[in-house]
């Protein structure tokens, strides 16, 4: 199982490739970008879970990119070590002012990187920032972001988002294809919002089958209906063959024989402040949570309300 993502920001070939051979090595997914423009490019495809981020770039320096990533809604919670040449006081307190984690000068130990990129990523899941499989915020930023939307002016949509039958495939594939599923299906919601949504969209995974979506589009019914048709046709690649043609799975009964179990799809319910005044954002998530249940064809589970704060 993958430590987490690491995006290495670096234009000198034989530091990134060094970098990524030996993090890889230590049970990490690496990613490469030689330029900021790439950096910003890839990191909304993918969260990655900590960003190593050179200061001195050919196109941006990473004062910009840092700046960049700290001011968008979806990327502000990443925790960012700056890897730079530069060893002014100055240099450290600018990067840490824009909002960077932590701070290594080359020629830096290897070692001591490893462990700063360790206790980042391990601060930021003990501090629920992140969830770990995913990447995406859980927990605390998720209440931030819910507890602002009571303040906000502008139209939003917040969207309770579920995967049916998620613990069945668990079941029957294990958690290692669970786990896929889940990052799967944020990089997946990830897109739709890039193709849909809005630069200040807020995506969060509470944790096991459950994503959550705070969206300023004016189209928020079509964001919905893309999401749900591109992951029910998506996320049969998941299943085996002869899983896929009889469009379900067997699943142990408890009681020495099997049960049939659909395929997973995807449910969504939303509500939106063009349609309703909330008093509490304890309201959003169980309004939103109804919703989603209403439109499920599947029995919800006792005491399914969504996201409880």
């Amino acid at each position: 199982m993958s430590k987490g993502r690491i995006l290495v920001v670096e234009d000198d070939f034989d530091i990134s490739n060094m970098l990524r051979i030996y993090f890889t090595g230590q049970g990490y997914e690496v990613q490469v970008a030689p330029r900021g423009g790439d950096a910003l490019a890839m990191t909304r495809k993918q969260l990655p879970h900590l960003i190593v981020l050179d200061i001195m770039l050919p196109d941006m320096d990473g004062y910009t990119v840092c700046k960049e990533l700290r001011t968008t809604t979806r990327t502000s919670h990443i925790p960012i070590i700056f890897l730079t040449q530069k060893d002014e006081r100055s240099d450290k307190i600018a990067g840490l002012e824009l909002g960077a984690d932590d701070y290594i000068t080359k020629p830096f130990d290897i070692e001591e990187l490893k462990l700063r990129v360790q206790n980042a990523i391990a601060r930021s899941e003990q501090q629920s920032l992140t969830d770990p499989r995913s990447g995406l915020p859980s927990g605390r930023l998720i209440e931030d972001q819910l507890r602002a939307l009571m303040r906000e002016t502008r139209p939003w949509t917040y969207a309770d988002m579920k995967i049916n039958y998620f613990e069945p495939f668990k079941e029957v594939y294990g958690f290692v294809a669970g786990d896929e599923v889940l990052r799967f299906t944020a990089l997946l919601i990830g897109e739709v919002v890039d193709e849909l949504g809005t630069p200040d969209d807020f995506i969060g995974h509470p944790g096991g089958d459950n994503f959550v979506l705070i969206t300023y589009t004016d189209r928020p019914e079509q964001l919905k209906e893309r999401l749900v048709s591109r992951f029910n046709e998506e996320i049969q690649t998941h299943y085996s063959f002869i899983d896929r043609e009889r469009g379900k799975i067997l699943v142990d009964d408890g009681a020495g024989g099997e049960r049939e179990v659909p395929l997973m799809t995807l449910s969504v319910g939303m509500v939106s402040a063009a349609t309703h005044q909330f008093s509490d954002i304890r309201e959003i998530t169980e309004l939103a949570a109804e919703d989603r249940r209403r439109g499920s064809t599947t029995e919800p589970k006792s005491g399914d309300k969504g996201p409880s704060w």
